[in-house]
């Protein structure tokens, strides 16, 4: 498997620091309002890296954190008249449920930073022993000019840096780049006990001290946004390598940006969207089969109208499955044919297809014409009237869900359930038919098609399917 580094602006080949672990190290949300679409696409592409390390055997701790003091969250709970807390738990729990409609699994560790204040701290007063952190009237900065290796991250010079950032005019800082590990108490503001007086974090300083405490001091795989790579992630391998001497991590992956019909999302612009607002129109299965659709580093275009496409290939996935669970509940059990055994070997082939993108840094675009390849087979190949074997409808049925799985995609379950008056109708167009009223038969199916069922008749019997 190959991952392309961002630190070394290559594809190398992963090898874990340790043999079949992977630690893994993911930028979450600061929790003030419910996630959009640009926060989306990392949570998605870096829940697919866990489960394709775990589908290929790795034993992964996955930490992702909840940024919960920040200026941001201090401004909404004032205008709110409520604790940042109280801000910070009500919107923890709106991730969860947007992240869980996203087929993204809950992190090993989803640490708060208010929750490791001690650790911060602790990292802090290693920073300022080892002499890269300096108290301004209880203000800590970390002095980015004694880091000699400062920007091998973003690829650019500390005066490459300066020129092209927008910071904070402080006399009191020995560099106009340094930045806060540590700021004292403003009044009204939530604050902690320290060596320089009551205050709060920083928000790289989070990040470097949680990734610490839960994963070790220099850890495989660390991920976010491409907005990430400067300044934050930058920040935390100055901070972490200042403090421990050690590398911090060993991959660095970033996704891309993404555009809103061309034009790069911004409130001022009107096109800013938040998960909960597309999921008005759109099931989130459908947000996360898009964001797959496209290479991770890619660029992508968010649209209504590639949304709608990616609704549509959703669907060919699962009108297949569905119909191979239809005719697997109706075949019989007998011995594989030579043709069901060629089809066999191809559909294995082309799992090999998949997993041959996915080690090719996460080619989810290639796994996923993967399927679509695998789809196409099963639909020429098994139908109503070849008169499939259980075993082979069973297999491709299993393979489809096996590398859905792996994208966290195709693994809802069909509703069976018709409510009373639906079965009394299908029942009644039955009759219809063996009677050959063809009028009223066609009646019939018109009125269930109003009723969102559409039917279909097979050799087995009528099939029937929601939309």
């Amino acid at each position: 498997m190959k991952i392309y580094n961002t630190l070394t602006r290559k594809k190398e080949e992963f090898v874990p620091i340790n043999e079949k672990e992977v630690r893994m190290y993911s930028c979450g949300p600061t929790v003030y309002n419910y996630f959009h679409i640009g926060n989306a696409r990392p949570f998605i592409i870096f829940d697919t890296v866990r489960r394709y390390l775990e589908y290929r055997g790795y034993d992964v701790k996955f930490v992702q954190n909840f940024t919960d003091i920040d200026d941001k969250m201090i401004k909404r709970a004032n205008e709110e008249g409520i604790t940042v807390k109280d801000l910070a738990d009500r919107f923890i729990k709106e991730y969860f449920i947007d992240a869980k409609g996203l087929g993204i699994d809950e992190a090993t560790v989803h640490p708060k930073a208010t929750e490791n204040i001690d650790a911060i701290i602790d990292l802090i007063k290693k920073l300022e022993e080892n002499g890269f952190a300096y108290n301004v009237n209880g203000d800590v900065y970390f002095s980015i000019g004694k880091f000699k290796e400062y920007g091998k991250l973003s690829h650019h010079s500390l005066e490459d840096l300066a020129i092209g950032s927008s910071v904070n005019v402080d006399e009191r800082k020995q560099n106009p780049m340094d930045f806060a590990v540590w700021k004292a108490q403003k009044p009204g503001e939530p604050a902690w006990d320290s060596p320089w007086g009551k205050g709060r974090p920083g928000w790289h300083i989070e990040c470097s001290a949680m990734a610490n405490k839960y994963l070790g001091e220099t850890i495989d795989i660390h991920s976010g946004g491409q907005d990430l790579i400067f300044p934050h992630h930058e920040n935390e391998i100055a901070q972490s390598e200042a403090a421990s001497g050690k590398p911090f991590a060993k991959y660095w992956m970033h996704n891309g940006f993404i555009n809103v019909n061309n034009e790069k999302m911004s409130k001022s612009a009107g096109n800013f969207f938040t998960v909960r607002d597309i999921v008005e129109k759109f099931d989130y299965e459908v947000i996360r089969f898009f964001m797959l659709s496209a290479h991770y580093r890619s660029p992508i275009n968010f649209s209504a109208d590639l949304l709608e496409q990616a609704q549509n290939g959703l669907e060919r996935i699962y009108n297949c499955l569905d119909n191979l669970v239809y005719l697997g509940e109706h075949a019989q059990a007998k011995e594989m044919s030579d043709e069901e055994k060629s089809l066999q070997s191809r559909l294995l082939e082309i799992k090999g297809k998949f997993i041959e993108g996915m080690d090719d840094d996460l080619n989810t675009a290639d796994a996923i014409a993967a399927i679509f390849d695998i789809v196409k087979e099963v639909n020429s190949n098994i139908t109503a009237s070849s008169n499939s074997s259980k075993e082979i409808i069973d297999f491709s049925h299993s393979l489809i869900r096996e590398l859905g799985g792996v994208l966290g995609i195709g693994q809802k379950q069909k509703e069976n359930n018709l409510d009373s008056e639906v079965e009394a109708l299908i029942s009644q167009r039955q009759q219809a038919r063996k009677e050959k009223n063809w009028k009223l038969s066609d009646e019939i199916r018109d009125k269930l098609k109003d009723m969102g069922i559409v039917l279909e008749d097979t050799p087995q019997g009528v099939k029937w399917k929601r939309v």
